[in-house]
């Protein structure tokens, strides 16, 4: 049987030439696209795929909260993460995730069939070019605590959707919540994380990869 693809990136052409790569492989077929990470987790958990391959940087939901729910309602479904961030910090938050493969962007098109075959078969998989810079890192980075390991998935949430420019009654609206509430996780978020402004709080989830800085 093939092996069944979801891909998750907002950039359209990025999902076209991955999937026309994937689909060269006789034994690989692609089920799904989303362009965001909300669409991701509701289409993945409708087509139970063998694999999801899903870009860190999406709007709404970014890839790595994605992973985790994906995880957690398809524990079938192995995941792949896509970034151009080669930092210790986002592999072991990746892996902490339940992803078991990440790949860079720009490696993507040489690698993205090789680590498919890989999760797959169980294995992990660490793109070549960032294999032995980050190692050493990550090892002693997993050990330690991710300043992001306060904050709950959904304080994650509305932290990415704050920094994406998104006011509270939007937010509120998006995720069936009250604009109060909103309000209320945006307090207790700075608090958690020592931030003093709302400036700050957008530079802090650009720096730790909730959002790119484009």
């Amino acid at each position: 049987m093939k092996i069944r693809i979801f891909l998750a990136d907002d950039q359209t052409v990025l999902r076209d030439g991955l999937r026309s790569l994937l689909e060269a492989d006789p034994n690989m077929t692609v089920v799904g696209e989303a362009g965001n990470g909300s669409d991701a987790v509701r289409e993945i958990e409708r087509l139970q795929p063998d694999v999801a391959v899903l870009d860190i940087s999406m709007p709404e939901l970014n890839g790595i909260d994605a992973a985790q729910i994906v995880r957690g309602r398809c524990p079938k479904t192995k995941v792949v993460m896509l970034s151009v961030d080669s930092n210790a910090e986002s592999i072991q938050r990746a892996f902490q995730a339940g992803a078991a493969g990440y790949l860079l962007k720009f490696s993507a098109g040489r690698e993205v069939a090789q680590a498919v075959r890989a999760v797959h078969l169980g294995k992990r998989y660490l793109s070549d070019q960032i294999t032995g810079i980050v190692v050493e890192d990550y090892g002693r980075e997993s050990r330690e605590k991710s300043p992001l390991s306060s904050l709950s998935r959904r304080e994650r949430q509305i932290l990415q959707l704050l920094a994406e420019g998104r006011s509270a009654p939007e937010i509120a609206k998006l995720l069936s919540l009250s604009p109060r509430t909103v309000e209320t996780y945006r307090s207790r978020m700075m608090e958690k994380l020592a931030i003093k402004d709302f400036r700050e709080l957008v530079m802090y989830a650009v720096k730790h990869g909730i959002v790119n800085s484009e």
